[in-house]
């Protein structure tokens, strides 16, 4: 992450998102204000198109609403490959220095390097034989 809060997006990703969505616009936001979820503007407006599709009141679906709206701001890739992430995720995130960029299933987590390690990996409750035989995989 530079000093400006722009990520350069890793190659890879870049590749395979070039691939499948062209040269994607991004919609950048966060569940909890602990790491950036950067979805291709494509897959979020599949996210909006079933949050739409449901009429009964529910809310869980304002509380993502209100925390992805906070947090969220649509963004392009700039010439030199990178994203802005806005200024009060990057705050709450701690998105400064060095940073870890996951690929999920169909979005990408910016998460502070050491911030990760301590929340997700070393206190995180360890994954087992038994979790990987209930995904089936």
């Amino acid at each position: 992450m530079d000093e400006k809060g722009r990520l350069k997006i890793p190659a890879d990703f870049k590749r395979f998102l070039e691939e499948k969505y062209g040269r994607p616009d991004f919609y950048i936001t966060s569940l909890n204000g602990e790491c950036a979820r950067i979805y291709p503007i494509q897959v979020w407006e599949e996210i909006e198109n079933k949050l739409l599709t449901q009429t009964a009141p529910n809310p869980n679906k304002k509380r993502f609403l209100d925390r992805t709206s906070y947090y969220g701001q649509m963004q392009q890739v700039d010439a030199q490959g990178r994203i802005l992430i806005q200024q009060d995720l990057r705050g709450s995130a701690k998105l400064v220095g060095e940073v870890k960029v996951f690929g999920t299933l169909n979005y990408m987590q910016v998460w502070n390097a050491e911030q990760f390690q301590i929340e997700r990996i070393k206190e995180d409750k360890p994954f087992t034989d038994d979790d990987e035989a209930s995904l089936g995989i």
